[in-house]
Protein backbone atom coordinates (compact mmCIF):
# COMPACT_ATOMS: atom_id res chain seq x y z
CA UNK A 1 0.00 0.00 0.00
CA UNK A 2 1.53 3.48 -0.96
CA UNK A 3 1.62 6.04 1.44
CA UNK A 4 1.80 9.89 1.36
CA UNK A 5 5.06 11.27 2.14
CA UNK A 6 4.94 13.78 5.35
CA UNK A 7 5.56 17.75 4.25
CA UNK A 8 8.92 19.11 4.60
CA UNK A 9 9.49 19.16 8.36
CA UNK A 10 6.95 17.46 9.26
CA UNK A 11 9.08 15.13 11.34
CA UNK A 12 11.08 17.58 13.06
CA UNK A 13 7.55 19.09 13.69
CA UNK A 14 5.88 16.27 14.69
CA UNK A 15 8.78 15.55 17.83
CA UNK A 16 8.01 19.08 19.06
CA UNK A 17 4.51 18.63 18.96
CA UNK A 18 4.36 15.52 21.07
CA UNK A 19 6.95 17.28 23.87
CA UNK A 20 4.37 20.96 23.65
CA UNK A 21 1.73 18.75 23.85
CA UNK A 22 3.20 16.33 26.90
CA UNK A 23 4.20 20.01 28.72
CA UNK A 24 0.60 21.49 28.18
CA UNK A 25 -1.25 18.06 30.09
CA UNK A 26 1.57 18.19 32.55
CA UNK A 27 1.10 22.16 33.90
CA UNK A 28 -2.83 22.14 32.93
CA UNK A 29 -2.70 18.88 35.44
CA UNK A 30 -0.26 20.78 38.19
CA UNK A 31 -3.23 23.75 37.91
CA UNK A 32 -5.91 22.09 37.62
CA UNK A 33 -5.89 18.77 39.80
CA UNK A 34 -3.13 19.73 42.21
CA UNK A 35 -3.97 22.80 42.57
CA UNK A 36 0.15 24.20 42.66
CA UNK A 37 0.94 25.50 39.45
CA UNK A 38 4.76 25.18 38.24
CA UNK A 39 5.03 27.87 35.92
CA UNK A 40 2.92 31.49 35.57
CA UNK A 41 -0.02 31.95 33.17
CA UNK A 42 2.27 33.55 30.79
CA UNK A 43 4.69 30.58 30.17
CA UNK A 44 1.69 28.63 30.28
CA UNK A 45 0.08 30.81 27.77
CA UNK A 46 3.79 30.80 25.37
CA UNK A 47 3.74 26.93 25.70
CA UNK A 48 0.33 26.87 24.20
CA UNK A 49 0.65 29.63 22.04
CA UNK A 50 3.46 27.39 20.63
CA UNK A 51 1.68 24.52 20.17
CA UNK A 52 -1.53 26.44 17.88
CA UNK A 53 1.20 27.86 15.82
CA UNK A 54 2.76 24.62 14.72
CA UNK A 55 -0.30 22.36 14.70
CA UNK A 56 -1.49 25.47 12.51
CA UNK A 57 1.32 24.82 9.89
CA UNK A 58 1.06 21.16 10.25
CA UNK A 59 -2.86 20.38 10.51
CA UNK A 60 -2.22 16.71 9.40
CA UNK A 61 -0.38 16.13 12.70
CA UNK A 62 -3.45 17.33 15.19
CA UNK A 63 -5.24 14.32 17.10
CA UNK A 64 -8.35 14.86 18.75
CA UNK A 65 -6.38 14.49 22.06
CA UNK A 66 -4.00 17.89 21.61
CA UNK A 67 -4.90 20.12 24.44
CA UNK A 68 -5.57 22.49 21.21
CA UNK A 69 -8.48 20.27 20.65
CA UNK A 70 -10.59 21.54 23.19
CA UNK A 71 -12.46 24.38 22.17
CA UNK A 72 -13.97 24.74 18.42
CA UNK A 73 -15.80 21.80 16.34
CA UNK A 74 -18.71 22.25 14.04
CA UNK A 75 -22.10 23.39 15.07
CA UNK A 76 -24.36 20.32 16.21
CA UNK A 77 -27.92 19.52 14.78
CA UNK A 78 -29.05 17.58 17.88
CA UNK A 79 -27.28 14.89 20.45
CA UNK A 80 -26.89 10.80 19.27
CA UNK A 81 -28.15 8.89 22.42
CA UNK A 82 -25.60 6.55 24.79
CA UNK A 83 -26.21 4.03 25.99
CA UNK A 84 -24.67 3.56 29.72
CA UNK A 85 -22.47 0.31 30.10
CA UNK A 86 -23.86 0.15 33.40
CA UNK A 87 -26.58 2.20 34.75
CA UNK A 88 -25.98 6.01 36.53
CA UNK A 89 -28.00 5.01 39.53
CA UNK A 90 -29.95 7.30 41.48
CA UNK A 91 -29.38 7.78 45.45
CA UNK A 92 -31.72 7.32 48.71
CA UNK A 93 -31.87 10.34 51.30
CA UNK A 94 -30.74 10.91 54.53
CA UNK A 95 -32.31 14.37 56.19
CA UNK A 96 -30.56 14.48 59.21
CA UNK A 97 -28.09 12.31 61.68
CA UNK A 98 -30.64 9.77 62.95
CA UNK A 99 -31.65 9.32 59.38
CA UNK A 100 -28.19 8.67 58.66
CA UNK A 101 -27.57 6.08 61.56
CA UNK A 102 -30.02 4.14 60.55
CA UNK A 103 -28.76 3.75 57.12
CA UNK A 104 -25.88 2.32 58.61
CA UNK A 105 -27.40 0.15 60.52
CA UNK A 106 -29.30 -1.52 57.78
CA UNK A 107 -26.31 -1.93 56.09
CA UNK A 108 -24.49 -3.53 59.14
CA UNK A 109 -27.41 -5.72 59.45
CA UNK A 110 -27.30 -6.79 55.84
CA UNK A 111 -23.19 -7.80 56.12
CA UNK A 112 -23.34 -8.83 58.96
CA UNK A 113 -20.59 -7.00 60.25
CA UNK A 114 -20.14 -4.90 63.50
CA UNK A 115 -18.47 -1.64 61.75
CA UNK A 116 -17.58 -0.43 58.00
CA UNK A 117 -15.80 2.32 56.45
CA UNK A 118 -17.55 5.09 54.78
CA UNK A 119 -16.24 7.74 52.07
CA UNK A 120 -17.83 11.30 52.94
CA UNK A 121 -17.96 13.86 49.39
CA UNK A 122 -19.21 17.27 49.17
CA UNK A 123 -22.61 16.53 46.84
CA UNK A 124 -21.49 19.11 44.24
CA UNK A 125 -24.71 21.01 42.68
CA UNK A 126 -23.98 20.23 38.66
CA UNK A 127 -24.51 17.79 36.25
CA UNK A 128 -23.57 14.25 36.55
CA UNK A 129 -21.30 12.84 33.24
CA UNK A 130 -19.95 9.63 32.06
CA UNK A 131 -16.60 9.91 30.18
CA UNK A 132 -15.17 6.56 28.80
CA UNK A 133 -11.93 6.33 27.36
CA UNK A 134 -10.31 4.18 25.39
CA UNK A 135 -6.34 3.67 25.07
CA UNK A 136 -5.66 6.35 27.61
CA UNK A 137 -8.20 9.23 25.08
CA UNK A 138 -11.80 10.18 25.84
CA UNK A 139 -13.62 8.30 23.46
CA UNK A 140 -17.26 9.33 24.43
CA UNK A 141 -18.89 11.90 27.03
CA UNK A 142 -22.58 11.25 27.66
CA UNK A 143 -25.17 13.33 29.88
CA UNK A 144 -26.84 11.03 32.82
CA UNK A 145 -30.39 11.10 30.86
CA UNK A 146 -32.03 8.93 32.82
CA UNK A 147 -29.54 7.19 34.43
CA UNK A 148 -30.03 4.49 31.32
CA UNK A 149 -29.22 6.17 28.42
CA UNK A 150 -27.91 9.89 28.43
CA UNK A 151 -26.89 12.06 25.28
CA UNK A 152 -23.32 12.25 23.79
CA UNK A 153 -21.64 15.76 24.73
CA UNK A 154 -18.62 14.72 23.97
CA UNK A 155 -17.44 17.59 22.09
CA UNK A 156 -18.87 20.12 24.45
CA UNK A 157 -17.03 18.42 27.55
CA UNK A 158 -13.34 18.42 25.33
CA UNK A 159 -14.02 22.48 26.35
CA UNK A 160 -13.77 21.68 30.02
CA UNK A 161 -10.09 21.87 30.82
CA UNK A 162 -10.23 19.62 34.01
CA UNK A 163 -11.42 17.27 32.17
CA UNK A 164 -8.43 14.98 30.55
CA UNK A 165 -8.83 14.11 26.51
CA UNK A 166 -5.80 11.68 28.08
CA UNK A 167 -5.45 10.20 30.43
CA UNK A 168 -1.60 10.07 32.48
CA UNK A 169 0.47 7.45 34.34
CA UNK A 170 1.42 3.98 34.01
CA UNK A 171 -1.59 2.10 35.40
CA UNK A 172 -3.94 3.14 32.55
CA UNK A 173 -6.30 0.46 31.88
CA UNK A 174 -7.27 -0.21 27.86
CA UNK A 175 -11.00 0.68 28.20
CA UNK A 176 -12.64 2.44 31.27
CA UNK A 177 -15.24 4.56 32.50
CA UNK A 178 -14.73 7.55 34.88
CA UNK A 179 -18.25 9.29 36.26
CA UNK A 180 -18.28 13.02 37.47
CA UNK A 181 -20.63 16.03 38.30
CA UNK A 182 -19.70 19.08 35.96
CA UNK A 183 -20.56 22.57 37.82
CA UNK A 184 -20.13 26.42 37.50
CA UNK A 185 -18.54 28.11 40.10
CA UNK A 186 -20.49 31.42 42.11
CA UNK A 187 -17.79 33.36 40.52
CA UNK A 188 -18.45 32.22 37.02
CA UNK A 189 -22.03 32.79 37.65
CA UNK A 190 -21.72 36.01 39.03
CA UNK A 191 -19.57 36.88 35.83
CA UNK A 192 -21.80 35.43 32.97
CA UNK A 193 -24.56 37.26 34.26
CA UNK A 194 -22.57 40.52 34.54
CA UNK A 195 -22.25 39.84 31.39
CA UNK A 196 -25.83 39.13 30.73
CA UNK A 197 -26.96 42.42 32.49
CA UNK A 198 -24.78 44.47 30.22
CA UNK A 199 -26.42 43.30 27.07
CA UNK A 200 -29.96 43.89 28.61
CA UNK A 201 -30.62 39.82 28.15
CA UNK A 202 -32.08 38.17 31.39
CA UNK A 203 -30.44 37.15 34.04
CA UNK A 204 -29.71 32.78 34.80
CA UNK A 205 -31.29 31.30 37.68
CA UNK A 206 -29.26 29.67 39.23
CA UNK A 207 -25.27 27.77 38.39
CA UNK A 208 -26.83 24.66 38.09
CA UNK A 209 -29.22 24.96 35.43
CA UNK A 210 -26.68 27.58 33.53
CA UNK A 211 -24.11 24.17 33.66
CA UNK A 212 -26.95 21.64 32.47
CA UNK A 213 -27.62 24.46 29.75
CA UNK A 214 -23.87 25.35 29.03
CA UNK A 215 -23.33 21.09 28.45
CA UNK A 216 -25.98 21.27 26.02
CA UNK A 217 -25.34 23.62 23.47
CA UNK A 218 -25.36 22.68 20.02
CA UNK A 219 -22.04 25.17 19.61
CA UNK A 220 -19.28 23.23 21.44
CA UNK A 221 -17.84 27.32 21.18
CA UNK A 222 -20.18 28.47 23.27
CA UNK A 223 -19.96 25.88 26.20
CA UNK A 224 -16.49 26.80 26.35
CA UNK A 225 -17.19 30.28 27.07
CA UNK A 226 -19.15 29.48 30.18
CA UNK A 227 -15.50 27.98 32.38
CA UNK A 228 -17.43 25.02 33.53
CA UNK A 229 -15.28 22.73 35.79
CA UNK A 230 -15.37 18.78 37.58
CA UNK A 231 -15.07 17.31 40.05
CA UNK A 232 -14.50 13.18 39.88
CA UNK A 233 -16.15 11.24 41.99
CA UNK A 234 -15.99 7.23 40.36
CA UNK A 235 -14.58 4.84 38.37
CA UNK A 236 -16.88 2.62 36.62
CA UNK A 237 -16.14 0.02 34.52
CA UNK A 238 -13.22 -1.58 33.52
CA UNK A 239 -11.61 -3.98 30.91
CA UNK A 240 -8.43 -5.28 30.62
CA UNK A 241 -6.98 -4.42 34.37
CA UNK A 242 -8.53 -5.04 38.12
CA UNK A 243 -10.55 -1.52 39.60
CA UNK A 244 -10.22 -0.35 42.89
CA UNK A 245 -10.70 -2.43 45.62
CA UNK A 246 -12.41 0.49 47.62
CA UNK A 247 -13.99 4.19 47.01
CA UNK A 248 -11.37 5.89 48.91
CA UNK A 249 -8.54 4.31 46.54
CA UNK A 250 -10.57 5.14 43.43
CA UNK A 251 -10.30 8.68 44.35
CA UNK A 252 -6.34 8.29 45.03
CA UNK A 253 -6.30 7.09 41.12
CA UNK A 254 -8.49 9.28 40.03
CA UNK A 255 -6.24 12.06 40.95
CA UNK A 256 -3.31 10.53 40.02
CA UNK A 257 -4.42 10.11 36.47
CA UNK A 258 -5.52 13.84 36.15
CA UNK A 259 -9.08 13.53 37.39
CA UNK A 260 -10.16 16.59 39.94
CA UNK A 261 -11.35 15.57 43.04
CA UNK A 262 -12.93 17.09 45.64
CA UNK A 263 -10.24 17.94 48.13
CA UNK A 264 -12.85 17.81 50.91
CA UNK A 265 -13.52 13.64 50.39
CA UNK A 266 -12.82 11.88 53.64
CA UNK A 267 -12.54 8.52 54.76
CA UNK A 268 -13.75 7.67 58.48
CA UNK A 269 -14.34 4.38 60.43
CA UNK A 270 -18.08 3.50 61.65
CA UNK A 271 -21.13 6.11 61.42
CA UNK A 272 -20.22 9.02 64.24
CA UNK A 273 -17.57 11.10 62.41
CA UNK A 274 -19.53 10.92 59.39
CA UNK A 275 -22.40 12.05 60.73
CA UNK A 276 -20.20 14.84 61.80
CA UNK A 277 -18.59 15.61 59.01
CA UNK A 278 -21.97 16.11 57.41
CA UNK A 279 -23.20 18.28 60.07
CA UNK A 280 -19.90 20.56 60.05
CA UNK A 281 -21.19 21.26 56.52
CA UNK A 282 -24.67 22.25 56.58
CA UNK A 283 -22.73 25.17 58.64
CA UNK A 284 -20.04 25.59 55.92
CA UNK A 285 -21.69 25.31 52.65
CA UNK A 286 -21.01 29.08 52.27
CA UNK A 287 -17.19 28.92 52.56
CA UNK A 288 -17.11 26.96 49.19
CA UNK A 289 -16.45 28.88 45.97
CA UNK A 290 -19.29 26.25 44.24
CA UNK A 291 -22.83 25.36 45.58
CA UNK A 292 -23.49 22.05 47.42
CA UNK A 293 -26.61 20.27 48.55
CA UNK A 294 -25.53 17.99 50.72
CA UNK A 295 -22.93 14.95 51.33
CA UNK A 296 -22.60 11.70 49.41
CA UNK A 297 -22.18 9.12 51.73
CA UNK A 298 -20.62 5.63 50.43
CA UNK A 299 -19.49 1.79 52.03
CA UNK A 300 -15.65 2.08 50.89
CA UNK A 301 -14.84 -1.60 50.20
CA UNK A 302 -15.74 -2.29 46.70
CA UNK A 303 -16.81 -6.34 47.95
CA UNK A 304 -19.18 -4.86 50.12
CA UNK A 305 -20.58 -2.64 47.78
CA UNK A 306 -21.27 -5.50 45.56
CA UNK A 307 -22.64 -7.85 48.44
CA UNK A 308 -25.27 -4.91 49.44
CA UNK A 309 -26.35 -4.67 45.96
CA UNK A 310 -29.07 -2.30 44.83
CA UNK A 311 -32.57 -2.02 45.00
CA UNK A 312 -34.45 -0.38 41.76
CA UNK A 313 -32.42 2.09 41.06
CA UNK A 314 -30.70 3.02 43.87
CA UNK A 315 -27.67 0.99 45.63
CA UNK A 316 -27.79 0.22 49.17
CA UNK A 317 -24.31 0.68 49.71
CA UNK A 318 -24.66 4.69 49.42
CA UNK A 319 -26.95 7.39 50.54
CA UNK A 320 -26.83 11.01 50.64
CA UNK A 321 -27.07 13.31 53.25
CA UNK A 322 -29.60 16.51 52.45
CA UNK A 323 -28.96 19.79 53.39
CA UNK A 324 -32.28 22.03 55.08
CA UNK A 325 -33.98 23.74 52.78
CA UNK A 326 -32.72 27.39 52.48
CA UNK A 327 -34.45 29.82 53.26
CA UNK A 328 -35.12 33.82 52.90
CA UNK A 329 -37.60 36.35 53.73
CA UNK A 330 -38.98 38.73 51.15
CA UNK A 331 -42.25 40.45 50.34
CA UNK A 332 -45.31 39.14 48.92
CA UNK A 333 -46.60 41.14 46.21
CA UNK A 334 -49.56 39.45 44.87
CA UNK A 335 -51.39 36.65 44.70
CA UNK A 336 -51.94 35.36 41.19
CA UNK A 337 -54.15 32.46 39.26
CA UNK A 338 -52.49 30.41 36.27
CA UNK A 339 -54.74 27.63 34.32
CA UNK A 340 -53.38 24.81 33.50
CA UNK A 341 -54.09 22.30 30.50
CA UNK A 342 -56.46 20.25 32.74
CA UNK A 343 -58.19 23.81 33.27
CA UNK A 344 -57.04 23.21 37.30
CA UNK A 345 -56.60 26.89 38.48
CA UNK A 346 -53.67 27.10 40.76
CA UNK A 347 -52.85 30.44 42.84
CA UNK A 348 -49.28 31.28 42.86
CA UNK A 349 -47.40 33.93 44.70
CA UNK A 350 -45.65 36.69 43.18
CA UNK A 351 -42.73 37.84 45.04
CA UNK A 352 -40.01 40.74 45.44
CA UNK A 353 -37.11 38.75 43.88
CA UNK A 354 -35.04 37.55 46.26
CA UNK A 355 -31.63 35.25 46.26
CA UNK A 356 -32.66 31.53 47.97
CA UNK A 357 -30.29 28.52 47.71
CA UNK A 358 -28.34 30.29 44.92
CA UNK A 359 -31.64 30.84 42.74
CA UNK A 360 -33.30 34.11 42.19
CA UNK A 361 -36.93 33.67 43.48
CA UNK A 362 -39.42 36.08 42.24
CA UNK A 363 -43.00 33.11 42.14
CA UNK A 364 -43.24 30.53 44.32
CA UNK A 365 -46.43 27.84 44.04
CA UNK A 366 -49.07 27.94 46.33
CA UNK A 367 -50.85 25.03 45.26
CA UNK A 368 -54.68 25.46 46.08
CA UNK A 369 -56.59 28.25 47.82
CA UNK A 370 -57.14 25.73 51.18
CA UNK A 371 -53.32 26.21 51.40
CA UNK A 372 -53.61 29.92 50.97
CA UNK A 373 -55.68 29.93 53.83
CA UNK A 374 -54.14 27.30 55.94
CA UNK A 375 -50.59 28.93 56.06
CA UNK A 376 -52.62 32.33 56.63
CA UNK A 377 -50.94 34.47 54.06
CA UNK A 378 -51.94 38.06 53.11
CA UNK A 379 -51.19 40.48 50.24
CA UNK A 380 -48.38 42.67 51.43
CA UNK A 381 -46.61 40.29 53.79
CA UNK A 382 -43.58 39.74 54.42
CA UNK A 383 -42.86 35.48 53.59
CA UNK A 384 -40.31 33.37 54.26
CA UNK A 385 -39.61 31.40 51.25
CA UNK A 386 -37.45 28.25 50.34
CA UNK A 387 -36.87 26.22 47.63
CA UNK A 388 -38.00 22.15 48.39
CA UNK A 389 -35.65 20.04 47.81
CA UNK A 390 -33.58 22.72 46.19
CA UNK A 391 -35.33 22.89 43.47
CA UNK A 392 -38.80 24.00 43.77
CA UNK A 393 -39.91 27.72 45.44
CA UNK A 394 -42.55 27.76 48.07
CA UNK A 395 -43.75 29.78 50.78
CA UNK A 396 -43.59 28.66 54.22
CA UNK A 397 -45.64 31.04 56.04
CA UNK A 398 -45.55 34.77 57.01
CA UNK A 399 -43.41 36.72 59.31
CA UNK A 400 -46.32 37.41 61.87
CA UNK A 401 -43.99 40.11 63.73
CA UNK A 402 -43.51 42.22 60.42
CA UNK A 403 -47.33 42.28 59.90
CA UNK A 404 -47.36 45.14 63.61
CA UNK A 405 -48.01 48.56 62.11
CA UNK A 406 -48.74 47.57 57.79
CA UNK A 407 -52.24 46.09 58.85
CA UNK A 408 -54.07 48.76 56.27
CA UNK A 409 -51.55 47.08 53.59
CA UNK A 410 -52.54 43.90 53.63
CA UNK A 411 -55.42 42.25 51.90
CA UNK A 412 -56.92 38.37 51.96
CA UNK A 413 -56.42 36.61 48.54
CA UNK A 414 -59.94 36.17 47.36
CA UNK A 415 -60.65 33.07 45.10
CA UNK A 416 -61.80 33.49 41.89
CA UNK A 417 -65.30 32.50 40.93
CA UNK A 418 -64.46 32.84 37.60
CA UNK A 419 -61.82 31.99 35.27
CA UNK A 420 -59.25 34.98 35.23
CA UNK A 421 -58.30 34.30 31.54
CA UNK A 422 -61.72 33.59 29.66
CA UNK A 423 -64.60 34.75 32.89
CA UNK A 424 -66.04 31.12 32.76
CA UNK A 425 -67.63 30.36 35.57
CA UNK A 426 -64.93 27.73 37.84
CA UNK A 427 -66.23 24.75 38.82
CA UNK A 428 -65.06 23.26 42.40
CA UNK A 429 -64.35 20.48 44.08
CA UNK A 430 -63.14 20.75 47.48
CA UNK A 431 -59.79 22.12 47.36
CA UNK A 432 -59.69 22.09 43.50
CA UNK A 433 -60.95 24.72 40.78
CA UNK A 434 -61.34 24.48 37.49
CA UNK A 435 -62.27 26.32 34.42
CA UNK A 436 -64.44 24.69 32.03
CA UNK A 437 -63.95 25.83 28.89
CA UNK A 438 -62.27 23.60 26.76
CA UNK A 439 -61.40 26.64 24.51
CA UNK A 440 -59.72 28.70 27.42
CA UNK A 441 -56.45 29.70 25.54
CA UNK A 442 -54.04 28.53 28.60
CA UNK A 443 -55.86 25.32 28.45
CA UNK A 444 -55.49 25.27 24.50
CA UNK A 445 -51.86 26.33 24.52
CA UNK A 446 -50.83 23.81 27.29
CA UNK A 447 -52.29 20.65 25.81
CA UNK A 448 -50.60 21.63 22.75
CA UNK A 449 -46.94 21.77 24.55
CA UNK A 450 -47.95 18.89 26.21
CA UNK A 451 -48.57 16.71 22.96
CA UNK A 452 -45.53 18.55 21.54
CA UNK A 453 -43.46 17.47 24.19
CA UNK A 454 -44.27 13.85 24.05
CA UNK A 455 -43.45 13.85 20.27
CA UNK A 456 -47.16 13.55 18.98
Amino acid sequence: MMTTPEPAGAPEARGEIEELRSLVRHHEYRYHVLDDPEIGDSEYDALYRRLVDIEARFPELITTDSPTQRIGGAVAEGFDVVEHREPMLSLSNAFDGEELRAWYARVLRLLEVEEVALVCEPKIDGLAISLVYRDGVLAVGATRGDGLRGEDITDNLRTVREIPLRVQGEDVPPAFEVRGEVYLSQEEFERLNAERAEAGEPLYMNPRNTAAGSLRQLDPAITARRRLQLFSYQRGWTEGAAPPSSQWDALQWLREAGFPINPHAQRFEGVDDAVAFCEEWVRRREELPYAIDGVVVKVDDVGQQRQLGVVGREPRWATAYKFPAEQAVTRLRDIQVSVGRTGALTPFAVLEPVVVGGARVSVATLHNAEQVEAKGLLIGDDVIVQRAGEVIPEVVGPVLTAREGREEELRPFEAPTHCPVCATPVETDGPASRCPNLRCPPRVARTVEHFASRGA
